[in-house]
């Protein structure tokens, strides 16, 4: 009886050993497929288009995952809501026009810069009273929620009396200035650039030099997904030398 109990616990330690080891090949198999969110309104980075998501955030992260051999999905949505997800570890990365900034590595970590911005003012096409920062005291402006253009409105509020106004997406700020219920917009200087080329009758322009430059980054949560990260590096830096990341800028903003 002694010896059956003995075999019986033998083949059940097995078994599980067996499940366990199947279990950790499956973690780490080429079968991953990870969520990655991109900002759901964020021309020319990543917009929608006749059902499907274009841009060159999306393109990159579709040449990058082809080159680095990663499946992935894509989760589009509000820039503000990005963040919070991947330190919940609701997505996996972002890749959303995100600036590296000092405070966003105290919980992300970023690859290296995938491209060069800078944030940028936008007035209404007849406004003659503001042709640089120096005109901004008592003026009001529209930002969107989360990002730079916002964090420099408000670290400057007090410098120049603004009044912020605070909204959801880039289409919004921009409608905001074209009905001329705020004086300036804030954003990146790629967004608005790409919005003046393609939209000749929005009766806006940029003015004065950049107010900031940044360099965007592909994120992911601090300590977490080093395996995506490394992929991630890695196909940025084939498709850099072999003319595809010049070609998906040139669709847009070259």
């Amino acid at each position: 009886m002694k010896k059956t109990k003995l075999l019986k616990m033998a083949m059940a330690i097995v078994t599980l050993g067996t499940l366990l080891v199947g279990c950790g090949a499956k973690d780490s198999s080429e079968g991953t497929k990870y969520l990655i969110a991109t900002d759901s309104k964020y021309a020319p980075f990543s917009f929608e288009e006749n059902g499907n998501y274009k841009g060159i955030d999306v393109e990159i992260l579709a040449e990058v995952a082809k080159a680095a051999g990663f499946e992935y999905e894509l989760k589009p949505m509000d820039f503000g809501a990005i963040i919070p997800a991947i330190k919940s570890n609701q997505i996996d990365a972002a890749i959303a026009g995100m600036g590296i900034t000092d405070e966003r590595k105290e919980s992300l970590d970023f690859s290296e810069p995938y491209f060069e911005s800078g944030l940028s003012m936008v007035i209404k096409g007849d406004n003659t009273e503001i042709n640089g920062v120096e005109d901004l005291n008592g003026k009001t402006v529209a930002v969107k929620k989360g990002t730079a253009g916002e964090k420099w409105a408000l670290d400057n509020e007090k410098n120049y009396n603004l009044k912020v106004k605070h909204f959801e997406d880039s289409p919004s700020i921009f409608l905001e200035v074209q009905g001329r219920n705020s004086d300036f917009l804030l954003d990146d200087y790629p967004v608005i650039a790409y919005k003046v080329k393609v939209d000749a009758n929005n009766e806006l322009k940029i003015v004065g030099d950049k107010v900031t430059t940044s360099n965007y980054g592909f994120a992911v949560n601090k300590g977490k997904n080093t395996e995506l990260m490394s992929k991630f590096q890695a196909g940025l830096k084939t498709i850099k030398e072999n003319g595809k990341y010049d070609e998906i800028l040139s669709k847009y903003i070259k």
